[in-house]
């Protein structure tokens, strides 16, 4: 690519940031890192009656916990910016007197209660209405195409409510080209005249969008399948201004995990799982949503995840670091079709990053999580995570998977009692108590090897023995290598835990 890459995620805020967002970001930092290139971030915060408070910040926390810091952004190497809209009101309106002045644009008047009229009017006959080419000039409606100069300038001198709205071309077509679905053609005809300004001073997003995209050199709009039918405005606004129009790249949707429509924060919370990636709650209401951080998944699983929604390396490779993401992406190996959110493959990643982490971090997390283990030396419970993290998930699977290596059994699970405990078994466990009493080096291959030996020499069946051994030391028939349990434990409490489901026989 002969110029600098350039992309922006350009989210608004209006609450937290939903996996899609993240997705989208996710699809702008791998092309731009790719490409040697700057990923940036812009806060399109034009509707000012949809902000919410803590929204920014929760946006920039994201990216960071998913390891895609932004090159320029809010407070960030702004040489491009201001990087919030709101505090650009003052550039755009120079561009929508200048799409006037060229004869691309106009002033419009209609009170919404006229435009409704309209509406309602043309659905009485069957018809719908589209302010455009079709009725924009035949008197109806009351614009600065059928007003004088005089008469125009009078309105906005008095004060009277405007739009600036863009004069859509009739009968041409376009033809318009996506990185991820080819050409495309669009007949002028159908489109309607968007507005671009408003009276209060504030653009629409479709203005100040493609103002911003050009002032801030942006190469390439990577962004979501729902601003495709925005497509052919954005590119006639290029043409209009003059500028060189950027590539586009409209990304398939995330489906719900039955394959059939948009995915949901409703979803989420009826099959139990996160829809963004940090916990947040409601300034308002306080309601809390969950987060994919505070539900224990690691941000490399998230990200290795959703770089699959949508995309694939044309391998049968699954598991990528974000330095192969970057390495493989490639916009034309992205799908058209949705891609179906699945809530037990992010588990499956989960549990692959799982085993990389080092266990000295997962035994820090996992004494954080339960005041049982706040006495524990953290070198033990690194020990103990080593013998159960391959069964585990999250950090909070930790606790089921290992409680007995931190406590006696304070019962006997009854199913296993019944398989396990039998006439024979209390005679059985006593010899075994003075065997571990009578063994000196008391290590996992010495306690395997003499016990072993001693079953397979007294023509004992390893079941009548390992059995209630197991349940002595766990509670369950579950867990780890007993002799492993053992030696963790020590031998005092090897012998106490043997002792104890003695007595209860």
């Amino acid at each position: 690519m002969t110029k600098n890459v350039r992309v922006r995620f350009a989210p608004s805020p209006t609450g937290p940031l939903h996996i899609g967002g993240v997705r989208t970001a996710l699809f702008n930092y791998l092309f731009a890192k790719k490409h040697g290139g700057d990923f940036i971030l812009r806060i399109e915060d034009t509707d000012q009656n949809r902000y919410v408070e803590g929204a920014e910040k929760y946006i920039i926390d994201a990216l960071n916990w998913c390891r895609m810091p932004f090159d320029e952004g809010p407070g960030k190497n702004q040489k491009y910016g201001p990087y919030r809209q709101s505090e650009r009101k003052s550039i755009y309106k120079q561009y929508a007197q200048q799409l006037i002045e060229s004869g691309h644009a106009y002033y419009a008047f209609d009170t919404s209660e006229q435009l409704d009229f309209h509406r309602k009017d043309h659905e009485a006959k069957g018809k719908t209405f589209i302010y455009n080419w079709h009725n924009r000039e035949k008197g109806r409606l009351i614009n600065s195409l059928v007003l004088s100069t005089k008469e125009t300038q009078s309105k906005i001198e008095a004060g009277e409510d405007y739009v600036i709205r863009f004069k859509s071309p009739q009968d041409e077509t376009l033809h318009l080209k996506d990185i991820i679905r080819g050409d495309i053609k669009i007949d002028t005809n159908i489109l309607d005249d968007k507005v671009l300004f408003k009276s209060d001073g504030m653009p629409t997003y479709h203005l100040a969008n493609i103002v911003d995209d050009h002032l801030m050199g942006i190469t390439h709009v990577i962004r979501g399948e729902e601003w495709l039918p925005s497509l052919a405005l954005h590119y006639q606004l290029y043409q209009a201004l003059g500028w060189e129009t950027p590539e586009f790249a409209h990304l398939p949707l995330i489906l719900k995990p039955t394959g059939k429509g948009k995915l949901s924060k409703r979803d989420g919370d009826k099959l139990g799982f996160p829809v963004f990636p940090l916990e947040w709650e409601d300034p308002k209401t306080h309601d809390i949503s969950r987060g994919y951080k505070e539900d224990g998944y690691f941000p490399e699983a998230v990200v290795n995840f959703l770089a699959f929604l949508g995309w694939n390396p044309g391998t049968e490779q699954e598991i990528f670091s974000l330095a192969d993401l970057i390495d493989a992406f490639d916009l034309n190996r992205v799908n058209k079709a949705g891609a179906r959110f699945d809530p037990d493959k992010i588990k499956w990643f989960n549990h692959h990053y799982m085993q990389e982490q080092p266990q000295s971090e997962l035994a820090e997390a996992f004494k954080e999580q339960y005041a049982q283990l706040s006495d524990i030396d953290v070198n033990y419970i690194e020990l103990v995570i080593g013998l159960v993290k391959e069964r585990a998930t999250f950090v909070s699977d930790f606790w089921d998977l290992s409680y007995f290596f931190f406590q006696a059994p304070k019962s006997y699970d009854e199913k296993a009692s019944k398989k396990a405990l039998k006439e024979d078994t209390k005679v059985i466990l006593n010899a075994v108590i003075e065997l571990i009493k009578n063994t000196e080096d008391f290590t996992v291959e010495t306690l395997q090897t003499n016990i072993k030996s001693w079953i397979t020499s007294n023509e004992i069946g390893f079941g009548k023995v390992m059995m209630p051994l197991r349940l002595a030391l766990v509670g369950a028939l579950q867990g780890p290598d007993v002799f492993d349990i053992m030696f963790m434990i020590g031998k005092p409490e090897t012998v106490k835990r043997i002792q104890t489901i003695i007595k209860s026989l």
